[in-house]
């Protein structure tokens, strides 16, 4: 009996042991685990955990704040800027936006097949629409990425990205996997969300958007009215409830029937009649009155309110249509905003002083107005009419990021800078097979004017070689010239000093532009369906040849370097055309036509006397046969 209580005794000390230091550690385990639930909306976890967990928490938090410096290999990138897309895999089906993004990729001046040349790598799959709830929605992201031979945690990669996060919350940085050091190029970024200096803000486009050429913008030059029918008008959706809301369901307070139109609808969803408000009747009634297309060509500001998501489909559209955009989207940062100044094309209101926004436009000046809307037609044309130029804009924002990159003009504004007096030196670009004169044969020139000869390479027997892929020489972005002004000259072009003075002086006042003296025009031959070119004198042109011509050197670096490899191909097979290509690249940029010169009627010097008295020219372009 007594062995029996001892038993008893010895079990209940040891049940309550267990309970007393047992309990505590699960209590204690319990609470830890509560109050770390507690505390992650009040502090970063990253912060107070250690271990393996922290590392990659750690390493995700540092991939947040990349730079340039820190997540990106320069060196890729020393030789050229070329960028690698990834074979499609056969299981991977593209969305037609997407298929059209990649074709520009290859068929630009930026595409290497090989990944050992490339400095960015873009992937084949799908990456623009990253909503949960899209057909266009690719699945198992993470595991695609981990098999890229390349991927390398995204280092030097780009991924374009239109649409991320998916209903109720839409949350802007959900991919549904991870990105690492990839450099995004992603529409409706925040500022707080974009990578200073890294990522890149895109503009949201259709999905009909073309993938090159693009249409112009509506606006035309020549018919500005600066007060058009309405003052400010909105046509679109209206969210009853959930994210982007408030915003849109408060503009019924500014719509006045009159010069200000602003109309929504309900009308949008399957189960928009279980959800409608007391006002979506009217609203949908009122919303029908109104043409969209009719109210961006006749509005002087088109409101651009936030949608579920920062952009909106209506910032491209107003831009196009030459209506100033009125953005209502609070931290939004807005495309290409390190080589766009979005102040001169658009204006800021803020989402919760919606009241302000007619006062605030009623104050901008006519002169402001009709600058801020042909603003609008050069971005549009600029950076955002086609796939191709927003592509293109994205890789050259990189490019420009790279060490000891040139500088590149971001808008078509004329030169602006001080031409020097004199005439720096002569270049001869020889196209002969045979080895150019020595030079003592050549005239005599200033002791301060340089004479360089310009050849393709010469082989052991002497033989000119010309390089596998040639771009005209004669456009080259050569290293010996260091002034804007070029005087390209043919070797049988004949003109006066004063010929020559004079047309110097014009382009001085239009440095933007072709300036020279033989004109050609290129006209629409209906009998052959095609393109026509003529000499013939008659009372228009279109092109000036570049024989004996004026140009900023500038397109020497857009003639080489921007054109599509394509036409360089196609001028080198013609063995011709190469200024008329370079007529329609200055046209295109500019949106201008070349200035003709008219010549004289007698010639009294040949190309090879008094070019030493051509004292006002910066540097010659010389495109010699031997004399």
């Amino acid at each position: 009996m007594q062995a029996k209580r001892r038993y008893l005794l010895v079990f209940v000390v040891a049940f309550l042991t267990f309970w007393y230091f047992g309990g505590y550690h699960l209590r204690h385990s319990e609470e830890i685990i509560f109050d770390i639930e507690a505390l992650s909306e009040y502090v970063n976890i990253d912060e107070i955990e250690t271990g393996y967990l922290f590392e990659r928490r750690q390493r995700s938090y540092d991939e947040k704040h990349c730079r340039m410096e820190t997540c990106f290999d320069f060196g890729r990138c020393e030789k050229d800027f070329k960028v690698y897309v990834y074979p499609q895999e056969d299981s991977s089906v593209s969305s037609p936006s997407y298929l059209k993004l990649l074709n520009v990729l290859l068929e630009s001046r930026y595409y290497t097949a090989d990944p050992k040349e490339a400095c960015i790598f873009v992937l084949s799959t799908d990456t623009l629409d990253r909503d949960r709830l899209s057909n266009d929605y690719v699945r198992n992201m993470q595991s695609r990425l981990q098999r890229l031979p390349h991927w390398n945690n995204g280092l030097n990669h780009v991924i374009f990205n239109l649409y991320s996060g998916t209903w109720p919350n839409y949350t802007e940085n959900d991919l549904d996997f991870i990105y690492g050091k990839a450099i995004l190029a992603k529409a409706s970024m925040s500022e707080s969300h974009l990578r200073a200096g890294f990522d890149i803000s895109i503009p949201l486009f259709h999905k009909i958007h073309p993938a090159k050429g693009g249409e112009a913008g509506s606006a035309n030059a020549n018919n500005f009215p600066l007060e058009k029918t309405y003052l400010l008008a909105f046509k679109g959706k209206r969210y009853v409830h959930g994210l982007g809301s408030d915003t849109r369901n408060s503009l019924y307070h500014l719509h006045n029937r009159k010069d200000i139109i602003m109309v929504t609808t309900c009308r949008h969803g399957k189960s928009w009649k279980d959800m409608k408000d007391e006002r979506c009747d009217e609203d949908n009634k009122e919303y029908d009155k109104y043409d969209y297309e009719t109210l961006l060509q006749n509005s002087t500001f088109c409101l651009v309110p936030r949608g579920r998501r920062l952009g909106s489909f209506r910032f491209l559209e107003a831009l196009q249509a030459g209506c100033i955009p009125v953005l209502l989207s609070n931290s939004w940062a807005l495309p290409f905003s390190q080589v766009i100044d979005w102040n001169k094309a658009a204006v800021w209101a803020d989402e919760r002083l919606l009241l302000q926004v007619p006062h605030i436009i009623r104050s901008l000046a006519p002169r402001k107005i009709l600058q801020l809307r042909q603003q609008t037609q050069v971005l549009w044309d600029r950076y955002f009419s086609s796939i191709e130029k927003i592509v293109h804009t994205t890789l050259e924002t990189i490019h420009e990021r790279l060490p000891k990159q040139p500088v590149r003009w971001n808008s078509v504004e004329p030169v602006s800078r001080c031409f020097v007096n004199m005439l720096q030196k002569i270049l001869i670009v020889w196209s002969s097979e045979r080895r150019p004169a020595s030079r003592n044969r050549w005239p005599g020139l200033p002791l301060h004017v340089p004479l360089h000869i310009i050849q393709p390479s010469v082989n052991a027997n002497g033989i000119n070689e010309q390089p596998k892929v040639s771009i005209s020489q004669r456009f080259f972005t050569h290293k010996e010239i260091e002034t804007d002004a070029i005087l390209s000259l043919d070797e049988d072009t004949v003109l006066t000093t004063e010929e020559i003075d004079f047309a110097f002086l014009v382009w001085k006042q239009f440095p933007d532009r072709i300036v020279g003296y033989p004109g050609r025009s290129h006209y629409w031959d209906d009998s052959k369906s095609t393109w026509g070119y003529t000499s013939k004198w008659t009372n228009d042109y279109s092109i000036v040849l570049t024989g004996a011509a004026f140009y900023h050197r500038y397109y020497n670096h857009l003639y080489t370097e921007w054109l599509s490899p394509l036409l360089h191909k196609t001028v080198e097979q013609s063995q011709n055309c190469e200024d008329i290509l370079m007529n329609f690249l200055v046209s295109h940029v500019t949106r201008r036509p070349p200035i003709k010169i008219t010549q004289r009627k007698q010639y009294k010097e040949q190309p090879s006397a008094g070019v030493g008295h051509l004292g006002t020219i910066p540097t010659i372009l010389f495109n010699g046969k031997p004399v």
